[in-house]
């Protein structure tokens, strides 16, 4: 007698492997979609950079890990987790996009954590001031009011020429603005009558 289960095996095999086909077929256009509006979106955002008054608050480069060792120390970086090769690509390629769009920079400033000295560093956009008030509060949430204040009054202060590039962290961010950001995400912010309006993201 013939076993037949291998041939059915085949067939199922086959019948399979057109409908993946088919599958990815179908998904191609809608990938090509997302990435086009990702395009845009992120050329409406550098746009409104180079028309100046805008805030350019950006989450430090890929930096990989969470948070920072057990007995870290600012002044030391080699006690903190820093950027890997990749971030400090991602954070030239940033810089580079920039010049590219011929964004006046103003001002730049960062925290005082060596991920975002350095991707501010890397940048390439001008001299970089270390502000406290754009430190992480990680490790210590009991403070972020007062920084997000802090934080809030620096803006406001700001006069509003050409662009103002803010370098920090994602629980920073996410407090000021409620967004998620990933890492060498920039959030371009526009200030309206005190408040902060989210003009656009740009992802890197």
């Amino acid at each position: 007698m013939r076993r037949r289960c291998p041939m059915l095996s085949l067939q199922a095999l086959l019948r399979l492997t057109l409908l993946l086909l088919a599958a990815i077929s179908l998904s191609a256009p809608q990938l090509s979609m997302a990435q086009t509006q990702t395009q845009q979106d992120n050329d409406a955002a550098l746009a409104a950079l180079a028309r100046g008054g805008h805030i350019a608050l950006m989450r430090h480069a890929l930096a990989p890990g969470t948070g920072d060792p057990t007995g870290f120390s600012l002044d030391d970086c080699a006690t903190q987790r820093n950027l890997s090769e990749e971030g400090r690509a991602q954070a030239r390629a940033i810089g580079e996009r920039f010049r590219e769009r011929g964004i006046a920079v103003s001002e730049v400033r960062s925290s005082r954590w060596c991920r975002c000295l350095d991707t501010a560093e890397l940048l390439g956009l001008g001299e970089v001031k270390s502000t406290p008030a754009l430190d992480s509060f990680f490790r210590d949430r009991a403070v972020a009011e007062r920084q997000t204040r802090e934080l809030r009054a620096l803006i406001d202060a700001w006069n509003g020429e050409g662009a103002l590039v803010l370098v920090t962290h994602q629980v920073n961010i996410t407090a000021l603005t409620g967004v998620y950001p990933r890492s060498g995400e920039i959030l371009v912010l526009a200030p309206e009558d005190g408040a902060l309006e989210l003009v656009g993201r740009i992802e890197n």
